[in-house]
């Protein structure tokens, strides 16, 4: 039969590697097995919120400052308005997404993670996966290879609906950042994300709604972002990834769990598919050691409940630009109601505090 393990990870992102390193905090045996060669990386934002960097010390995976760039909080704009708000407690990193892996992988072997690299896993069978060629026996297999899972096929949980899937670029520019905000610029139908993740670069990734339009072209709909990015020079290409929403009417099926974008995504305007994959981790650590399933999925739908929200919220923002102008001109009236609202996406207000702002937002909506 070969390895036996307690638990066998399949995806060695950053949501494979926060389930391992959860379940090894728990004294769970783990190996982790991924078809790729680290690091490996995926064009997103590379802000992390102060959420998910309270989660990461939850895992003990230790982010230093220059292993990125400060962020002090949030900019909305677009070509009339601009509305930002500071985080209320500690600030978040802009961070590559190869340095976060490295920082992950390393608390990972730290804590006797067994890392198969360059290691495909190619089915499952009764009594655990095949990987490598090989049969390893595990009690708990988990899917955790991305947004069309093949573990989420093999297990029979492939009963999704996706609410929506747009478009997104990233790269790197080498430029010293002008603001310790990430910054959300609006056009129509296309968001640009600017991130600081260093002394001298930053990171820019445009989702569109259109799958045949490129980076350039995207960009030309943002011409305050194209004037103070001209001249620079690019510090990596440019790379493509779709994001979507959808959730599953079960992330557990037998021995099988599902975490991060296998059990479910939020769209990537939300910034908080990390966090929630972290979060997710630590969750479901505690179900294995519980042997208690079901807690999973209940305290997954729980997480998932405020993302998916925020990002409901957001993306009509993004389909109703009308709506949106009106949003904004309110919010730069009334900074303290954008302020609340961020505070309630990263877990610090309630929902009544969330809806006693949202009263005084109409007010000012209605005067916009």
């Amino acid at each position: 039969m070969g390895q036996v393990t307690d638990v066998f990870i399949v995806g060695g992102g950053p949501a494979g590697l926060a389930a391992a390193i959860a379940a090894r905090q728990r004294g769970l045996r783990v190996i982790l097995a991924d078809g790729a060669k680290p690091p490996i990386t995926k064009a997103c934002g590379e802000g992390l919120l102060p959420d998910a960097l309270a989660a990461l010390e939850g895992l003990g995976v230790a982010l230093r400052e220059m292993d990125g760039s400060a962020l002090r909080g949030i900019r909305f704009e677009d070509e009339r308005s601009s509305v930002s708000a500071r985080f209320p407690d500690a600030p978040g990193l802009g961070v590559r997404r190869e340095m976060l892996h490295q920082r992950m992988m390393e608390r990972a072997r730290d804590l006797g993670v067994t890392l198969l690299w360059n290691t495909p896993v190619t089915g499952l069978h009764e009594e655990g996966v095949v990987a490598g060629g090989n049969k390893i026996q595990a009690r708990w297999v988990i899917g955790a290879d991305g947004s069309h899972s093949r573990v989420r096929r093999w297990s029979g949980l492939e009963r999704y609906v996706v609410e929506r899937t747009r478009f997104a670029f990233r790269l790197h520019y080498r430029l010293k950042p002008w603001s310790d905000f990430t910054e959300i610029h609006w056009a129509e139908q296309a968001q640009a994300y600017v991130t600081p993740v260093g002394s001298l670069e930053i990171c820019v990734v445009l989702i569109s709604n259109d799958a045949n339009v490129r980076f350039d072209e995207t960009l030309r709909r943002f011409p305050e972002l194209l004037r103070r990015l001209d001249g620079a020079p690019h510090a990596s290409s440019a790379r493509g990834a779709a994001t979507s929403m959808f959730h599953l009417k079960s992330v557990c099926q037998g021995n099988v769990a599902l975490i991060g974008d296998a059990s479910g995504s939020v769209d990537a305007i939300t910034g908080e598919g990390l966090a929630l994959s972290f979060r997710q981790a630590t969750a479901l650590a505690g179900a294995l050691r519980a042997n208690d399933m079901e807690g999973y999925q209940k305290a997954h739908r729980r997480l998932f409940r405020r993302p998916r929200l925020m990002g409901n919220l957001l993306l009509l923002l993004d389909r109703r630009s009308g709506l949106r102008r009106r949003s904004m001109r309110a919010l730069e009236r009334a900074p303290q109601l954008f302020e609340r609202m961020l505070g309630y996406h990263l877990g610090e207000s309630r929902p009544l505090e969330l809806a006693t702002a949202g009263a005084v937002f109409g007010w000012r909506f209605l005067a916009a």
